[in-house]
């Protein structure tokens, strides 16, 4: 009679609490698969985008687009001289330097080793690799669509390799979009998760805007440039979450780069 009695109790109505957990437990499912869809989504998307931008490459039209806004930014009259006033151009030096191998090294070398003291040594390997394979993807497709750059006379910066994507809009957006949604976990409140995020998007824009503005690029080598970045970015992305999944042995609301203290990893 006692085994029924519990049998009963276990599988009898659910109390209020019960409700209110198994409530939360779906909403966290349901929040980590809508976000792994997203994540492929990203990365069809990205990758459907750079196709179709690789061939209006070769077609009139997209020459024509980057030619008119070439032409916006860099005015005939006065070709040497960018559109806007004298310091507008001071600003986009300063600032395109934020999506520079050797920026961007720095900063994963201080991301890296903070990884490492916090003993999240899979994070801060995948962070390393993230950047490498993004580095790895410039140049090869660098060197298999070999654009030229726009004509030296407009360039307000020295350039050494192909056009095509653009290398600065690529490594800005796998890094500081990694990086960006990899804090979020630091901030319960989805105000903060929104301005994390969103600044995270805002250096990546600035940095593909300015190697526009100083003529380094094409606008189709940014477009470009920002498509595989974001793809390679929830590549990564996917990968840490099915990493954790293996680890933790049930679906958690998933983050780039995700891994705890106790992994072991």
């Amino acid at each position: 009679m006692r085994g029924t009695s519990r049998k009963r109790d276990r599988f009898g109505p659910m109390t209020p609490d019960q409700i209110l957990a198994f409530g939360r437990r779906a909403l966290r499912i349901a929040r980590t698969e809508i976000a792994a869809v997203s994540a492929l989504f990203i990365v069809a998307l990205g990758v459907m985008t750079f196709v179709e931008l690789a061939d209006d490459m070769t077609e009139a039209d997209g020459r024509a687009f980057d030619e008119a806004i070439l032409g916006a930014l860099r005015p005939e009259a006065t070709p040497g001289d960018p559109w806007g006033p004298g310091w507008l151009e001071t600003a986009a030096l300063d600032l395109t330097a934020l999506g520079g191998t050797a920026v961007l090294s720095l900063f994963a070398v201080i991301v890296t080793g903070f990884l490492i003291l916090q003993r999240k040594r899979l994070s801060a390997l995948l962070l390393a690799l993230g950047l490498i394979g993004g580095v790895a993807l410039s140049e090869g497709l660098k060197a298999l669509f070999g654009r030229e750059r726009p004509p030296e006379m407009l360039r307000a910066v020295e350039t050494m390799s192909a056009s095509f994507p653009s290398g600065h809009s690529l490594l800005s957006a796998v890094f500081y979009l990694s990086i960006g949604v990899m804090l979020t976990r630091a901030f319960p409140e989805r105000h903060f998760k929104a301005y994390i995020i969103g600044v995270a998007v805002l250096l990546t824009l600035l940095v593909g805007l300015t190697r526009v503005y100083l003529a380094a690029h094409w606008a189709t080598d940014v477009l470009a440039g920002w498509s595989v970045g974001a793809a390679w970015a929830m590549a990564l992305w996917l990968i840490a979450y099915a990493l954790q999944r293996r680890q933790q042995g049930h679906p958690q609301a998933p983050h780039v780069l995700p891994v705890d203290e106790d992994s072991g990893a």
